[in-house]
């Protein structure tokens, strides 16, 4: 690449940062995020839909019914919120829906637009509703934050560099469809994204705290939910949520740092306000 054309992509990608800086809700950390969010959205539900014809929903309808109740329960707290804090658009064109599939895997993830699943493998952990609402909080948090976009748009910028990024979206499918997956954690963690998915991993932790807190779920539960993923993580095999996360330690540690902030949110979801 010649001197001249570094400069022109050195200039490109600098107008992408200044132009694409936008702020995690409540959390307040400024973020780049290079995709539209009509992109995404798309993305998402050719991703999501092509998961579920290729794995099969779980039979068991209690747990089936925990997972929606407590999704729709958080979302719909969030999306009061958002709009009390005339943040609608953060969650613009999300639909929510909320499936829980049978795989034995310990994991659960979203995409963009509110697209979530849960595998049967980690109910164990979760043990009851509130269990299951610390994991909803989790991944709706990563919805709400956009870190999907984030993590795919540095996934683009590594792949094609100066290109476009709608074009590279538009002209390397396989390739784009791949970042896709890494950056939602569908199917084998690639990895290569690690030290930022720890950085929104742990952002996540924080901010489905304060989301589970809004739903009146008691986020004390938190500590006890990954406390109960660490044991499980012991073993020799180590749970797909616990490859790309913090340290066990760290994890629980900041989790009680957090606790006063999500505590304060319970409160006031518990007297109405």
């Amino acid at each position: 690449m010649t001197p001249i054309l570094k400069s022109i992509v050195g200039l490109f990608t600098a107008s992408l940062l200044f132009y694409s800086c936008s702020t995690v809700p409540i959390v307040g950390r400024k973020q780049m995020n290079f995709l539209p969010e009509s992109s995404m959205l798309q993305m998402s539900l050719t991703n999501y839909q092509a998961f579920l014809k290729e794995h099969k929903l779980s039979t068991d309808q209690k747990s089936t019914k925990l997972v929606k109740d407590a999704g729709f329960r958080i979302a719909n707290a969030v999306n009061h919120f958002l709009a009390k804090n005339g943040l609608s658009a953060e969650v613009a064109n999300y639909q929510w829906e909320f499936n829980l599939v049978a795989d034995p895997t310990p994991n659960a993830w979203c995409m963009p637009g509110g697209k979530v699943v849960v595998y049967e493998g980690i109910l164990p952990m979760a043990q009851n509703e509130t269990g299951i609402a610390v994991i909803m909080g989790h991944e709706i948090a990563h919805a709400v934050a956009h870190h999907g976009n984030e993590r795919m748009s540095q996934g683009l910028v590594q792949e094609f560099g100066g290109l476009a990024l709608e074009k590279a979206v538009e002209t390397q499918p396989q390739q784009t469809r791949q970042i896709f997956q890494v950056a939602y954690g569908v199917g084998s963690q690639l990895g290569f994204l690690l030290p930022y998915s720890r950085l929104h991993e742990s952002e996540a932790d924080r901010l489905g705290l304060i989301l589970m807190a809004m739903a009146q779920y008691d986020p004390n539960e938190a500590v006890a939910f990954w406390e109960r993923m660490a044991k499980a993580g012991q073993g020799s095999k180590m749970p797909v949520w616990l490859s790309t996360h913090p340290l066990d330690e760290a994890r629980i540690a900041a989790l009680k740092v957090n606790l006063p902030e999500a505590v304060k949110y319970y409160q006031l979801a518990l007297r109405g306000r």
